[in-house]
C-alpha cells in the first residue's frame, strides 16, 4: 500500500495500526530495514555536525521514496527551534519557575510553530528527567526536583508541541549525571523507579506523545536503548505506549540485535550499528523479522494518527524569530524570575527600583548573552538582549562596569542610586557533556560510508540555505561546546569577592545569578539585601528581568528545587561514577528526612506583596480528593502566589509528595478561592511483590501552603 493510500483510508476512518501493517507489507526487505535508522551516512553526518549542520539541516530517518512514506525530520527544541535562527526561550529550568502549565503550552506552541516552519516534523524538546542533584549539567533542560511538578509542565509543553509536530520525550530513564552518561549503570529497586523517576514520564505517556527516546545510561544492567524491562515491560506492557522509540544520538544502542527485540524503533541519527550488524543478526536469529516489522509498523502508525497535524501546511518561515514570540520570551523571562531575598535598606526594602534609579551594571555577564548550554539544545537567535540592554531599555542612566577589577567596580557602584551585579555560570560551566569518551566506544562505527550514500547525503546539504552563526558564538568552537557537571554548588571565588566589595561600597546591591540550577549563597547573601534567581533566561532576558526589578511585572516565580545551605546536605553525586544507586529520598524530599532546613526551599519565592492561605477545606470522594481555599492577597499590588498540595504517606519509608498546585493572579486586598482536584491514584505506592500499584489506604496528611515545608501551611488529615 502507498501512503497516499493509507493516509485517505485513515481519514476514511480505518484504524491506523491495521493500515501500518499493510504499508509495511508493501515495503521491500531493505527498506524496512532502512526504517530502523537515519537516512543519512555516519561519518558524513558527524563531519556534517561539527560544520554547525546541527543548526542547518533537520536529521531524516525511515524515509521509504518508493511508497511515498516521509518518515520522520528531527530537530531539537528543549528551548527553542534550534534550526536557522529561532527563537531563544528561556530554559525549561526557568519555565520550570513559573509554575505555569497554560503558560508553558503557550510556548510549546511557539516552538512547535518555528519547527514546523523550519522543515521539522518531530522534535526532542521535552526533556523531564528528575533533578536529582543539581550538579547534573543538564539541569536546565529540565523542569525541577519534583516527579509531579515536571510530569504536569511536560504533558502542557507536549500539548502545545503536538499542534504542529510530534514531540518525544526524553530521556528514558534515570539520566541525570552527564560525564559519566555513556558508563554509568543506575541501580534502582522498583518502588523508587516507578514513584520517582517514572512518573513524570508515565504522565506525558498519557498526555498521548508521539515518541520516546532512550538515555545512553544503563538502568540495572541493561542499557536504555536495549532494556526489556523499560521498553516492552513497562512503557508498551504496563503503559500500553503506542508510538514509537528512538534511541540517543551516535551512541544511543550497542547491540542491534538487542536493542530491537526489547523495542527500540529507530537508531538515531545516522546509519552506525543496525546498519553494520542488524541482517547478519536476522539471519543469524538472534532477531527477528516480526520484531522488523512490528517496528516498523509502530512508526508508520504513529505518522498516520498524527495526519490532522503533519497534513496541515506549515507555518510560513516568518514565524522563526516572529515579534509575538520574542514578547512570549519575555513575558516568560519575566514570569520565570525568582526574588530570593529583598530586606530593608532603611525604611524600605530594596525592590522594586523606583523610576529614574541610577543604575551600575557590574559583571562580565551583565553585558553578555548567556543563553546557556552549548550542546543540542543551543538555539542560534540573532537578537539577544542582555541585561545592560534591558537596564538601559527601562532606566535613564546605567552604566556598566565587566567587575574584572573589584576596586574600580566598587568605585562605580558608589556612584550610583543602586548596584545590580550578574554572576553565575555559563555554556563553560555545566551542559550537555561532548569531551571525551569511553575509547572502546570508537569499535562502534563503521569502517567507511557507503559512497552512494556520501553522494546522496552532500547532494542535500549543498541544497540547504545558508544559516548565520550568532555573534555571541565567537568565542565557541565550531562544534558543540564541552558542557558537564558542577562539582560544587558555589559561586567562583572572583564572583564572591566582586559581590563582597560592590557591596562594601553601595548597600542598595541586588545580586542577580544566572545559572541553571541551584547555587549555594550562604558565604555572601548576608551582605547583600536583594537576590533574584535569573537562569538562561533566553533571547529576552534583560528586559524580562528589568520588567521585575523595575516593578512592571510583579515577582511570581517559585523554585522548582531546594537550594541548600551546603553541597553536603544533599544526597552524594559522583560524575566519575560507573556504578550509582538512586534511592527514593533526594531534593526536598531529603531534606525532610534528614531535618535539614534549606536555604531556600523548593516552591519559595518572595513577591512584591504578601499572602495567606485561608479557609482550607478537603473533601473525599470516591474518584478523588478536592482541596479547596482562599488565596488572599494582604498587601497592596496586584500579584500571583502558587498553592501547593503536599501528601505525607502513612508508610514512612514512602517519601511525601506534592500531588497538586494552581498559580493564581489575586487583586490586592482581595481573595480568590481555587480548586484542586487530587485523584486518587496519585497517593498509590508500589508493591515490588507484584509489580503493581497499590491504591491509598489509612491515614494520610494534606499540606496545604506556598512552599515544602511552609510554617504556615495548613495539615489536614484524611483516612483513606
Amino acid at each position: 500500500m502507498h501512503f497516499d493510500e493509507a493516509v485517505a483510508s485513515v481519514r476514511a476512518g480505518g484504524d491506523p495500526a491495521e493500515i501500518a501493517r499493510a504499508v509495511v507489507g508493501a515495503m521491500a526487505p531493505e527498506e524496512r530495514l532502512g526504517c530502523l535508522d537515519g537516512d543519512g551516512p555516519i561519518w558524513a553526518g558527524l563531519a556534517f555536525f561539527g560544520e554547525g549542520g546541527y543548526h542547518r539541516a533537520t536529521c531524516d530517518a525511515a524515509a521509504v521514496e518508493r511508497l511515498g512514506f516521509p518518515g520522520v525530520r528531527f530537530a531539537d527544541g528543549p528551548r527553542g527551534c534550534v534550526i536557522g535562527n529561532a527563537t531563544a526561550f528561556p530554559v525549561a529550568m526557568a519555565r520550570g519557575a513559573a509554575w505555569d502549565p497554560d503558560l508553558e503550552e503557550r510556548v510549546g506552541d511557539a516552538i512547535g510553530r518555528e519547527l514546523r516552519a523550519s522543515g521539522a516534523d518531530l522534535t526532542g524538546a521535552v526533556c523531564v528527567n528528575v533533578l536529582r542533584h543539581p550538579g547534573w549539567g543538564r539541569a536546565q533542560e529540565t523542569y525541577g526536583e519534583d516527579p509531579f511538578h515536571i510530569g504536569e509542565l511536560g504533558a502542557a509543553f507536549t500539548r502545545g508541541l503536538q499542534r504542529h509536530v510530534l514531540a518525544c520525550v526524553k530521556h528514558f530513564a534515570c539520566n541525570s549525571m552527564e560525564e559519566a552518561r555513556f558508563r554509568v549503570d543506575v541501580e534502582v529497586d522498583e518502588v523508587a523507579l516507578h514513584e520517582v523517576y517514572l512518573p513524570h514520564f508515565r504522565r506525558i505517556v498519557e498526555e498521548g506523545v508521539a515518541s520516546v527516546m532512550t538515555a545512553y545510561n544503563s538502568v540495572e544492567g541493561e542499557w536504555c536503548g536495549e532494556s526489556t524491562m523499560l521498553l516492552a515491560d513497562v512503557l508498551r506492557g504496563e503503559w500500553g505506549f503506542e508510538g514509537f522509540v528512538i534511541s540517543d544520538f551516535i551512541f544511543g544502542i550497542r547491540d542491534a540485535a538487542r536493542s530491537l527485540r526489547a523495542g527500540l524503533d529507530i537508531e538515531m541519527p545516522y546509519r552506525m550499528v543496525r546498519a553494520q550488524h542488524l541482517a547478519g543478526a536476522l539471519e543469524a536469529g538472534e532477531a527477528s523479522w516480526d520484531d522488523v516489522d512490528r517496528a516498523v509498523e509502530r512508526i508508520v502508525a504513529t505518522r498516520l494518527r498524527f495526519d490532522d497535524v503533519l497534513a496541515t501546511e506549515p507555518p510560513s518561515v516568518s514565524a522563526i524569530g516572529s515579534p509575538e514570540h520574542r514578547a512570549l520570551a519575555r513575558e516568560v523571562a519575566a514570569r520565570s524570575v525568582v526574588l530570593l531575598r529583598n530586606e530593608p535598606v532603611g525604611s524600605d526594602v530594596l525592590l522594586p527600583l523606583a523610576p529614574g534609579t541610577r543604575i551600575a551594571a557590574i559583571g562580565s555577564l551583565a553585558d553578555r548573552v548567556n543563553l546557556g548550554d552549548g550542546g543540542s539544545s543551543d538555539v542560534w537567535d540573532l537578537e539577544c538582549r542582555t541585561v545592560v540592554d534591558g537596564l538601559r531599555g527601562r532606566f535613564d542612566e546605567v552604566v556598566h562596569d565587566d567587575g574584572v577589577d573589584p576596586l574600580r567596580a566598587a568605585a562605580t557602584a558608589a556612584d550610583a542610586d543602586i548596584a545590580v551585579v550578574v554572576v553565575g555560570f555559563t555554556h563553560l560551566d555545566e551542559g550537555e557533556y561532548i569531551g571525551a569518551a569511553d575509547p572502546a566506544l570508537a569499535a562502534l562505527f563503521p569502517p567507511a560510508d557507503d559512497p552512494a550514500d556520501v553522494a546522496a547525503f552532500r547532494a542535500r546539504i549543498d541544497a540547504l540555505a545558508p544559516v548565520a552563526r550568532p555573534a555571541h558564538h565567537d568565542e565557541r568552537p565550531t562544534g558543540f561546546s564541552e558542557g558537564g557537571d558542577r562539582r560544587n554548588l558555589r559561586l567562583a571565588a572572583g564572583d564572591v569577592a566582586l559581590i563582597r566589595a560592590v557591596a562594601a561600597a553601595n548597600p542598595r546591591t541586588v545580586v542577580v545569578v544566572q545559572a541553571g540550577s541551584a547555587v549555594v549563597v550562604d558565604e555572601w547573601v548576608d551582605a547583600v539585601p536583594a537576590v533574584v534567581q535569573a537562569w538562561y533566561g533566553g533571547c529576552e532576558a534583560g528586559p524580562g528581568l528589568a520588567d521585575v526589578l523595575s516593578g512592571d511585572v510583579v515577582p511570581s516565580g517559585r523554585l522548582p528545587f531546594s537550594v541548600p545551605h551546603d553541597d553536603a546536605d544533599l544526597p552524594a553525586f559522583d560524575p566519575d561514577a560507573s556504578s550509582f544507586r538512586y534511592d527514593r529520598w533526594h531534593g526536598w524530599r531529603h531534606l525532610g528526612q534528614q531535618g535539614t532546613p534549606a536555604a531556600f526551599p523548593f516552591g519559595f519565592g518572595l513577591t512584591y506583596t504578601t499572602f495567606e492561605v485561608r479557609a482550607v477545606q478537603v473533601d473525599v470522594a470516591e474518584d478523588g480528593i478536592e482541596v479547596r481555599a482562599t488565596v488572599a492577597n494582604t498587601g497592596e499590588r496586584d500579584a500571583a502566589d502558587v498553592l501547593q498540595v503536599y501528601a505525607v504517606l502513612p508508610d514512612a519509608d514512602r517519601p511525601p509528595r506534592l500531588v497538586g498546585f494552581v498559580r493564581v493572579e489575586v487583586a490586592a486586598g482581595e481573595g480568590e478561592a481555587v480548586a484542586m482536584q487530587v485523584p486518587l491514584d496519585r497517593l498509590a505506592t508500589r508493591d515490588a511483590s507484584v509489580h503493581a500499584w497499590r491504591p491509598a489506604t489509612g491515614r494520610h496528611e494534606l499540606v496545604v501552603g506556598r512552599f515544602a515545608g511552609d510554617p504556615a501551611s495548613v495539615v489536614v488529615p484524611v483516612e483513606l
